[in-house]
């Protein structure tokens, strides 16, 4: 694969998983009645608090699988299976279980904490984009690739930024029924992805054992 195609998947996949314009009901829900500067503080710690777990992940995804002994193809496996449930979830218009749960809701008492808990963690970083990232990290085969990856992470990131700083306009042209439809969209997609990594990691196994 061509660093073009490879360019290509990370971002579509990563932007599918992280899903920010399904996001924003949340948002506009958690941020009813804020002002527009504490908004933009709650957007800015959430995207802040996404994208550096997601980049931690990334750089430090392999010594991960190294200290606990996990094989790649046994993760791809695994992630795989992982996102065919949050993609099913998506398609079916419900908020994946990985996602943020009314609990976690609760839990954010401070006006500002929910930039962090739930918005920026799990909603944008939860499972499945962490799972994502480390994938595509062990799946890169040069500097650029891994490069790729991050400059990835900033990419959605900054485009969910700019999404949630507009997030009262669009969920006011979108509304709810939009916003699942494009979360069905985006579900389908990552099922179909995760379905390549459990092939890829069923392949790599059956290598590894001589069968093929």
């Amino acid at each position: 694969m061509d660093l073009f195609s490879f360019a290509v998947a990370v971002f579509t996949a990563l932007f599918a998983i992280v899903n920010p314009l399904g996001a924003i009901p949340l948002l506009v829900s958690l941020t009813e009645g804020y002002e527009s500067t504490e908004k933009r503080r709650v957007v800015t710690k959430a995207v802040i608090s996404a994208m550096t777990t997601l980049l931690i992940f990334a750089v430090f995804g392999n010594y991960i699988f190294a200290f606990f002994g996990i094989t790649i193809p046994a993760f791809r496996i695994a992630g795989g299976l992982l996102l065919t449930s949050v993609g099913f979830s998506m398609m079916r218009g419900q908020p994946p279980r990985t996602k943020s749960t009314p609990e976690e809701r609760e839990e954010a008492i401070d006006r500002e904490d929910i930039g962090v808990v739930p918005l920026g963690i799990p909603m944008l970083a939860g499972p499945g984009s962490i799972t994502t990232v480390m994938i595509y990290v062990s799946k890169s085969e040069s500097i650029s690739e891994i490069g790729i990856v991050l400059l990835s992470i900033i990419a959605v990131m900054s485009i969910a930024y700019v999404l949630f700083i507009y997030g009262d306009r669009i969920f006011s042209r979108i509304g709810r029924v939009g916003s699942r439809a494009f979360s069905r969209i985006m579900g389908l997609i990552i099922t179909a992805i995760a379905v390549e990594f459990v092939i890829e990691g069923i392949q790599a196994v059956l290598v590894q054992w001589g069968v093929l």
